[in-house]
């Protein structure tokens, strides 16, 4: 059984629901197609793998000869881990999300968080900075990063300057909000999941 699936993310927005806002993310799920099923015995575990197909080849009917060119039809190909055989699913059909989840169940989104370059430690680490008066003039460096008990020595793991973001996050305990806008191809998802909008995400059941 499929228990999770791939996406794209669009962007954030709000639904009203016994008036009250509610903040949603929605997430473009109808372009996925599969590529190929993956089995114990053939490949040494079970999965599915899917493909985005590209927006210029969503009116085309499938052909067998995309699989020997996945970067050519497809933007991105990623698999979902099963823990058991699947079934119910043939190469070249679109993955129907409304057969793994439904409305108001709970879900975990993993995503890449956006990259924000190279930052200091106040907006990093969330640094409280030096004083802002009394002639100080740190502005916003780190301070001392020595080790009293060994001298020169910086300990594994020290909060320091660095690239920000750009790393994987996983969003737990979200709830499927709504699912069918655009014939199952979008859902909206409770509050905010990992990524800038169009990167790919993955929903799994909590």
């Amino acid at each position: 059984m499929v228990t999770g699936f791939w996406g794209r993310k669009i962007g954030m927005t709000q639904i009203f629901a016994n008036n009250k806002a509610i903040p949603v993310t929605a997430i473009r799920t109808g372009n996925w197609i599969v590529t190929a099923l993956k089995t114990q015995g053939r490949d040494g575990y079970d999965a599915v793998q899917l493909g985005c197909l590209k927006d210029k080849y969503a009116n085309q009917s499938f052909s067998h000869n995309w699989l020997k060119q996945l970067s050519t039809y497809f933007s991105l190909v990623r698999e979902v881990r099963l823990k058991e055989p699947v079934t119910g699913l043939a190469v070249g059909e679109f993955l129907d999300v409304a057969t793994v989840v439904a409305e108001g169940d709970i879900v975990d989104v993993t995503g890449r968080s956006k990259g924000i370059g190279f930052q200091g430690v106040v907006k990093r680490h969330g640094f409280g900075g030096p004083p802002a008066s009394h002639g100080s003039d740190m502005g916003k460096r780190p301070g001392s990063i020595g080790f009293t008990r060994s001298s020169g020595k910086v300990l594994k793991g020290k909060e320091l300057p660095g690239h920000a973001g750009n790393t994987r996050h996983t969003v737990k305990g979200l709830e499927i909000v709504k699912i069918g806008l655009e014939s199952g191809a979008v859902i909206l998802v409770k509050g905010a999941v990992p990524g800038k909008t169009g990167s790919p995400v993955f929903v799994r059941k909590a």
